[in-house]
């Protein structure tokens, strides 16, 4: 009777897909001790899409606060192939080389990882995460590749521009901010202009979801506590040219740090709310809309006019590909592209200014992103660099680089018209 109960589980969820040349079922594991919905995920790098947590809690009839019972076995959104033999393209019946390339390295990863016992041509069988058919355009990140320690070695020291940290002249508890830490409270008004302006500034990640990762001399980076403290420096700046900026996503303990290696942690929550953040990303995305979409609603009454959002985080490529600050849109948005290109053009001039002869390729593209698409403000998406890239981890690991980026960014949204 188990055989036959196993075989009908197996049946059941077996289905072929118009792109695909052969049935599939979903991979089914058992929970480990003190695994999480999101830990299980992560181990089987399933965490990048959205999607995979929707289709994680169907299989399962999950939701997303339910926890998972030690030893009990479920199945996890991984698609199971017979391998032909030949290519995984064939065995797909996919034309697609990146495609087949991510699915080889998946099962390559999860084999180091020891998640799988043989490799795809010894076991005639193939590995596939279900958003590689189904959610594509969902990507958040996705990291297998670490920065060697020679390499972070060479790097280290490198930075973008000397830049200035405040100078703090005075006290007034009228200009004390406790999120931005002891030392750093104290916010001067050095001038107002930007007065009339409601910032709302939003890190990316954050609670359960660390965003982007990497490695670099043995210590972890969390693209989270990065794009967190470049978030913090800017929203002190915009505060000191008189503006009204919002932390969206917010960690009490933190401040701005100095510290080249930031410390991973998940006790990051929103404006307003003494909550943690929820492990399903799409509840956390709606927890970030819906604040800001109070806010703005709130200041539109009282007549402001000009609000902003931006949304900071850190991308994550082939540890070989460096790239430049970039930024998003909403498509269609006028404002949102052309405060974007202001940003743009500041960031080129920075550098010319800055680092004369290095070449600025940082891109203005749209995209239709939750954040850019469910807030009502005028909005733009930016990220830092590739996490995953030597070089371009120096941009956001010193602290000298994170103000000089925070200061470069706050200069923008002054020079913008």
């Amino acid at each position: 009777m188990g055989a036959i109960k196993s075989l009908f589980s197996i049946l059941f969820l077996c289905f072929l897909f118009s792109n695909t040349a052969s049935a599939t079922y979903f991979h089914k594991v058992p929970a480990k001790k003190g695994d999480s919905i999101y830990k299980l995920l992560k181990r089987y790098y399933l965490t990048d899409y959205e999607c995979n947590f929707d289709k994680f809690f169907k299989l399962n009839k999950l939701k997303p606060d339910d926890l998972l019972i030690f030893g009990k076995e479920y199945f996890l959104p991984v698609y199971i192939y017979d391998y032909d033999g030949k290519s995984i393209k064939s065995t797909l019946n996919i034309d697609q080389w990146e495609k087949s390339h991510r699915i080889k390295e998946y099962n390559e990863h999860l084999l180091k990882d020891g998640l799988r016992r043989k490799t795809i041509v010894d076991s005639k069988i193939l590995w596939v995460p279900f958003n590689e058919f189904n959610c594509e355009d969902q990507k958040i990140t996705i990291t297998y590749k670490e920065s060697t320690a020679k390499e972070a070695e060479k790097e280290e020291n490198v930075s973008i521009v000397a830049a200035p940290i405040f100078v703090e002249k005075g006290t007034t508890k009228d200009r004390h901010f406790t999120i931005f830490g002891e030392k750093f409270a104290y916010t001067p008004l050095l001038d107002n202009k930007l007065k009339g302006k409601i910032f709302y500034i939003v890190s990316g990640h954050g609670g359960p979801d660390p965003g982007a990762m990497s490695k670099r001399g043995g210590h972890d980076l969390c693209e989270d506590e990065y794009a967190y403290d470049v978030a913090l420096r800017l929203t002190r700046n915009l505060i000191s040219h008189g503006a009204v900026a919002y932390m969206i996503t917010r960690d009490d303990d933190d401040g701005i740090r100095s510290d080249t290696y930031l410390k991973c942690d998940t006790d990051e929550r929103y404006w307003g709310s003494k909550k943690e953040m929820s492990l399903a990303q799409k509840i956390r995305l709606r927890g970030r809309s819906g604040t800001v979409n109070r806010l703005y609603e709130k200041h539109a009454k009282q007549g402001f006019k000009n609000q902003y959002l931006l949304a900071i985080h850190i991308d994550s490529r082939k540890s070989t590909n460096q790239t430049d600050m970039f930024f998003y849109h909403y498509p269609g948005s006028k404002s949102g592209k052309k405060l974007a290109k202001s940003l743009q053009t500041t960031i080129k001039n920075k550098y010319k200014e800055h680092a004369p002869g290095r070449n600025y390729f940082g891109t203005v593209t749209p995209r239709n992103l939750h954040m850019l698409r469910e807030t009502k403000s005028t909005n733009i998406y930016l990220e830092l660099g590739n996490i995953m890239n030597p070089k371009d981890q120096k941009r956001f690991i010193l602290a000298s680089n994170r103000q000089a980026l925070a200061d470069w960014l706050s200069d923008g949204f002054i020079e913008a018209k």
